[in-house]
């Protein structure tokens, strides 16, 4: 009979790329390390739609969150990286594990990709939502493949 998965390796995460107007949502899985994009809730001066995101929570039941945390070239923080931290400590209002992952160039990354796709006729036009959605996917990956 063949080895089953340990439960903690069938794990589902949600990644956040976190933004002043949007923040986009991805959820991943450590069996095959990939993600996949799901939203891309509002970000305003009066904060998250926690709403939104409590909702995509108990949807998609995650086992941890993990946070796109920016750096420069350098890998320092940069002017945004408050920010983000502040956010990613208001996250444990949901009780999870919040661990954070280097999002270098991830937006680039995903607008890249995005504009790819679209070269090649997978894809229609590209919205800031779809570039903040690709960019948690590549948090996801990027945390998954660091475990």
């Amino acid at each position: 009979m063949p080895a089953t998965p340990e439960s903690s390796s069938a794990e589902i995460i949600l990644a956040i790329d976190f933004g002043l107007r949007r923040i986009g949502v991805a959820v991943g899985q450590q069996i095959t390390e990939s993600a996949n994009p799901i939203a891309t809730i509002a970000n305003s001066d009066d904060g998250p739609d926690w709403a939104s995101l409590s909702s995509i929570i108990r949807e998609w039941k995650p086992a941890r969150l993990i946070v796109g945390m920016p750096f420069d070239a350098e890998g320092l923080p940069t002017e945004s990286s408050k920010r983000v931290e502040g956010f990613a400590a208001a996250l444990s209002r949901f009780g999870l594990p919040v661990e954070t992952v280097d999002e270098r160039y991830s937006s680039l990354e995903a607008n890249e990709m995005l504009k790819s796709e679209r070269a090649m006729g997978i894809r229609g036009r590209i919205s800031k939502e779809m570039i903040d959605a690709a960019a948690a996917v590549l948090i996801a990956e990027r945390w998954l493949q660091g475990r």
